[in-house]
């Protein structure tokens, strides 16, 4: 352990790989940002940080299984020609599981705008945590992957981790509270789910949709709907001094 310390090379795989394990990071907050908006706001807290605690163990926990993880990519079944290991499988629930949950919420997120306030339902704590840590599993096969083959020691990896959980803590909070201040934002961000949803699947399938691409279009939305943004608050300040 002291040998890591006083390796450079060490400190740079720490650097590089936290970096990477908060990016691929990025959907899982947005994730739970969308879940936890759905219960009240007293448990909201709560909730993100059992999620994101959650998620850190999970990851921990394939970390240490890594054997039985590349016996994940032996072929377990063979459809239509094609043969799916079983982290085929596991993405294309995932993918599946996701694309129906973001679905479905665009459509209570247009249903609630319709409705009342005071008629709006909160879920439940423990279902929104299962959802949590079901969704999880899928989505931290793809950086403990990358961990494993960016470094080949068990204590840089696992630190990368604790590191970027802590960081996503950090910010959860504030993502949150950022989609549910814009509804077009929430749109946006299901929309981004969506798209994660069918790489996943689409990787399930073996067919590979770079990562660059779909982090670039998601740059770029974001960009737009800021710009979008400011926009509108520019034209509701001149129509307010007109008001005057």
């Amino acid at each position: 352990m002291l040998a890591l310390l006083t390796d450079p090379q060490a400190w740079l795989s720490l650097v590089i790989l936290t970096a990477l394990e908060i990016v691929l990071g990025i959907d899982n907050v947005i994730f739970i940002a969308l879940l936890v908006g759905r219960l009240p706001a007293r448990r909201q807290e709560r909730a993100r940080f059992v999620g994101l605690f959650l998620a850190m163990l999970t990851r921990i926990a394939l970390l240490y299984s890594i054997v039985w993880i590349t016996r994940l990519t032996q072929p377990w079944v063979i459809v239509g020609g094609l043969p799916l290991s079983g982290r085929d499988l596991i993405l294309l629930a995932g993918g599946l599981f996701l694309l129906a949950k973001s679905v479905t919420e665009i459509h209570h997120t247009l249903e609630r705008t319709r409705a009342e306030p005071s008629g709006r339902r909160f879920a439940k704590f423990a279902v929104i945590v299962l959802q949590i840590a079901l969704i999880d599993i899928v989505l931290s096969l793809d950086s403990v992957f990358t961990a494993v083959a960016l470094a080949n020691q068990l204590a840089i990896m696992v630190t990368a981790i604790v590191i970027a959980i802590l960081v996503m803590m950090w910010l959860a909070r504030t993502v949150a509270a950022f989609i549910e201040r814009y509804p077009t934002l929430k749109i946006l961000a299901l929309a981004f789910l969506i798209l994660i949803g069918s790489a996943l699947v689409a990787s399930g399938l073996h067919f590979e949709i770079p990562k660059g691409y779909l982090y670039f279009a998601m740059g770029f939305a974001v960009a737009v709907e800021m710009t979008n943004i400011r926009l509108r608050k520019h034209l509701d300040a001149r129509r307010r001094a007109r008001g005057r």
